[in-house]
């Protein structure tokens, strides 16, 4: 190749070349652009005309009476109390025994579990678990809680078939938060004589509280709407009563009784109604799914404020 003071001198079909390349992959890079710009539109659409079908249909069944109501075989007279008291109380189950557990095993395999290939295999089969369908959850907690433990159909036997739904998200969050941190922080705790459980507990877990937080948020957000685990285990689609309030007035002022009480959900009121004739039961069904929406889109609003507050607090 010719050179001229020591420079190289390319031929212009070179240069040619090196500029068609430019101009495709910049061609390739706006294309992606707008397709990106054109699915986040249409997944965005698609959300906003579902929740404008069920503002239109059931809008105008919300009020007071209908949260405060027991469910009743005359539309207009029904409501979701037993519903939604039902659906608060699986979430605190489901929260009580996920939230620990996730946490505990995530930081387990981060952080103290030998690489090998045993580790490999855990690690692959938690991301295969995400993925299994619910209803296989469901099929699970009914044969082990419901029949081998003798939970029976039961807020205790729902709220562990849910945990057991989330926990592989809660795993993977826990992980992914704590990989997010330098080594040089464990690193620098360890060189100031810290031992490893110094090190997460005064290090790791504050820094990756926001990764952690919108993990688990987003793992009860699933929960929330879940059905299919419920019905499986013989959830009621009629009930017209509350659970035993968790706290009592005398000592030992907590009780458990409400744990193996009968229950109902949200998902599974809205499953009762749709399944009945009648436009006042599809109103019914329609708020009661307006409701439900709005408090999953609400916890993952809350799940990216709390994601990005935590993310300025980080000064690594």
């Amino acid at each position: 190749m010719p050179c001229d003071g020591g420079f190289i001198v390319r031929p212009k079909s070179f240069y040619h070349e090196q500029e068609k390349r430019a101009r495709h992959r910049r061609l390739i890079d706006r294309a992606f652009r707008w397709l990106g710009m054109i699915l986040t539109v249409t997944t965005l659409g698609v959300l906003g005309v579902l929740l404008l079908n069920l503002a239109m249909n059931g809008l105008g069944r919300i009020d007071w009476n209908f949260l405060t109501s027991f469910p009743s075989r005359r539309a207009g007279e029904a409501g979701i109390l037993s519903a939604w008291v039902g659906t608060l109380l699986l979430m605190l189950v489901t929260a009580s025994a996920a939230i620990p557990f996730g946490v505990a095993a995530g930081i387990y395999l981060e952080e103290y579990a030998p690489k090998n290939r045993m580790t490999d295999f855990v690690e692959i089969n938690i991301s295969n678990l995400a993925g299994v369908p619910s209803i296989l959850y469901g099929l699970m907690a009914l044969g082990l809680f419901v029949y081998q433990f003798r939970f029976g159909q039961s807020l205790l036997a729902g709220g562990l078939a849910l945990a057991c739904l989330v926990l592989p998200i809660v795993i993977v969050a826990t992980r992914e938060s704590l990989r997010t941190i330098p080594s040089s922080i464990r690193e620098a705790a360890f060189a100031l004589g810290a031992t490893r459980w110094q090190a997460v507990w005064h290090h790791l877990l504050p820094y990756s509280t926001g990764g952690i937080s919108t993990g688990v948020i987003l793992a009860m957000s699933r929960a929330i709407g879940e059905s299919a685990p419920l019905i499986t285990i013989g959830a009621l689609t009629f009930i017209a009563f509350l659970p035993p309030a968790p706290l009592i007035a005398h000592a030992p002022f907590v009780s458990g009784e409400w744990l193996f009480s009968p229950f109902t959900a949200l998902p599974i009121q809205m499953f009762n109604w749709v399944s009945r004739p009648g436009e006042e039961f599809q109103s019914n069904a329609a708020a009661a799914g307006l409701i439900l929406m709005v408090i999953t889109l609400s916890m993952n609003a809350a799940a990216i404020l709390l994601r990005k507050r935590a993310q300025r607090n980080i000064t690594w």
